[in-house]
């Protein structure tokens, strides 16, 4: 979780972005949808709906000439996008981590159960799991209910200050659902907001034991099938659950979809997919969370009036700035995926190309071509480098499988294959992990995407015969690495250079 002095920055930023779009009345109700982006999504030029081509088009090259590590930028005005723009290395023909995005699906996956009479929000938590002994079992942690679980009010005992630590001994444990039901509680249920993530993925046991289904398997049932989501990749912990507070992965027009479906009141196609009910609960402020202005609903951050008053918007955030943000008064969704940068780099840029919200603006087909040629100059390659010829040890270890002894790293084995020129294939199994991931490593200088399993991107060099740099770049933009790998008789030394938290950590692997 970020520091609350960047949180409250961020906060700031959005406020300062929606008060300059809400200046004039807003509408009071969001209209019907004029169609829905089950197959896809329609376009409008950015002028049909009050927004400056030119003005989008400077802003684009800006965030680029200044580094700003976002990803992509969607903007969506009464149904129609209006921006569709991807900043290399991310082009969006892969899925995106979307981070603890994660949670607000999970929840809403939580409502659509809670709608089919399969759980009740009310309903105490350790009900759910008769069979366990469950440690640190006393009257309070008896009161904690799902509704507890799904605003982050359950009172459970954590590091506050860094729940990523909290999460990573969890993820250390032999059964991650014990480790969550084990922990004590320190607050009287309900009262207090405290970040919790190890109790989103407590949800999504408590959803499989309520439905049968894993949340994958339910959310593809009850949520991304209706919805026309149909590639999507999430983990499972070592006993099978699906993991519920982050590493869901999806497109950015199908992070668009979530947020389209909120807007309309759960609604979808005819069919209500979550009931209204559930989107009012939902994003409507259950606490304060003492982190600036916002509320949280279920997994929802919310801006602190009520849906009623003009300034009012929600949104599902994960680290990094991947975002979904709804903003029913101007009948508005702003998606956003990026490798760690601030709302406040690129708001200024979006508020500048706002013209008139009540009205269109004159076409301006010449600079919406130079809009488009932005947006697809943004995503291209630079020039490639040249590939030197590659070292004798390359076709020794090309294809072989090297195995490692139980490490930090929890990586159990990893494989180059130097079959290519410009590109090699790296297959590397982690530990918590059932299928290997399969990465293109780019030689040439460019980023190359993953092939399958959990998405990255990555490109690495032979600094000498003996001695190959791989740059790894995970979600991609949510964990960066840099490592050495030392190959020699029949033996590889993998170390970190970085993140610098990490660096200097080795791990030795042997041929299998």
């Amino acid at each position: 979780m970020r520091s609350k002095v960047s949180l409250t920055l961020i906060i700031i930023s959005i406020v300062l972005f929606i008060t300059v779009i809400v200046i004039y009345k807003g509408i009071t109700k969001v209209p019907e949808a004029s169609y829905w982006p089950t197959n896809g999504w329609e376009s409008a030029t950015p002028e049909s709906q009050g927004f400056n081509s030119v003005k989008l088009a400077e802003g684009l090259n800006a965030i680029k000439q200044k580094g700003i590590s976002i990803h992509s930028l969607m903007i969506i005005r009464n149904d129609s996008v209006i921006l569709d723009s991807y900043f290399y290395p991310y082009d969006g023909s892969t899925y995106h981590d979307v981070a603890s995005v994660t949670k607000s699906i999970m929840t809403t996956l939580i409502g659509i159960a809670a709608d089919q009479d399969k759980l009740s929000l009310d309903q105490p938590i350790l009900s759910f799991f008769p069979d366990r002994t469950i440690a640190n079992r006393d009257p309070m942690k008896e009161q904690i209910t799902v509704r507890h679980l799904i605003s982050n009010s359950s009172g459970f005992s954590f590091n506050e200050k860094d729940d990523e630590t909290t999460l990573d001994a969890m993820r250390g444990s032999d059964d991650w659902i014990q480790f969550v039901l084990n922990l004590p509680v320190v607050h009287k249920p309900g009262t207090r907001f405290a970040y919790f993530s190890p109790g989103m993925h407590l949800l999504s046991a408590i959803l499989q034991k309520s439905t049968g289904m894993t949340a994958l398997e339910f959310a593809d049932a009850y949520l991304f099938k209706p919805l026309g989501i149909n590639e999507v990749y999430w983990l499972s912990d070592p006993q099978g659950y699906t993991r519920g507070w982050g590493d869901l992965c999806l497109y950015p027009e199908d992070m668009a979809k979530i947020g389209f479906l909120f807007l309309h009141q759960g609604k979808w196609e005819g069919k209500q997919i979550i009931s209204s009910k559930w989107v009012n609960e939902a994003t409507k402020k259950q606490l304060p969370t003492g982190q600036g202005r916002e509320g949280y609903g279920y997994g929802w951050w919310i801006s602190s009036p009520s849906p009623d008053e003009e300034f009012h918007y929600y949104r599902a955030y994960g680290r990094n700035e991947q975002i979904i943000m709804v903003i029913p008064s101007i009948n508005a969704l702003l998606v956003t995926t990026g490798g760690g940068f601030d709302f406040d780099q690129i708001a200024p840029y979006i508020v500048a190309s706002i013209g008139d919200l009540e009205r269109p603006l004159q076409e301006n087909p010449s600079a919406v071509e130079k809009l488009n040629n932005t947006v697809s100059e943004l995503k291209q390659h630079p020039e490639p480098q040249t590939v030197p010829p590659l070292p004798e040890i390359a076709s020794r270890i090309s294809g072989k499988t090297f195995i490692f002894e139980p490490n930090e790293l929890d990586i159990e084995s990893l494989r180059f294959d130097f079959d290519n020129e410009k590109e090699a294939i790296l297959q590397h199994k982690i530990k918590t992990e059932s299928t290997p991931r399969k990465v293109s490593v780019g030689l040439d200088g460019f980023w190359r995407p993953s092939v399958s399993g959990k998405p990255a991107v990555s490109r690495g060099y032979w600094e000498d015969d003996k001695t190959f740099i791989l740059e790894y770049n995970e979600g991609p933009g949510l964990k960066n690495y840099s490592l050495k790998l030392y190959f020699e008789n029949n033996k590889v030394i993998l170390e970190i250079l970085i993140p610098a938290s990490e660096a200097g950590l080795t791990i030795e692997g042997n041929l299998n």
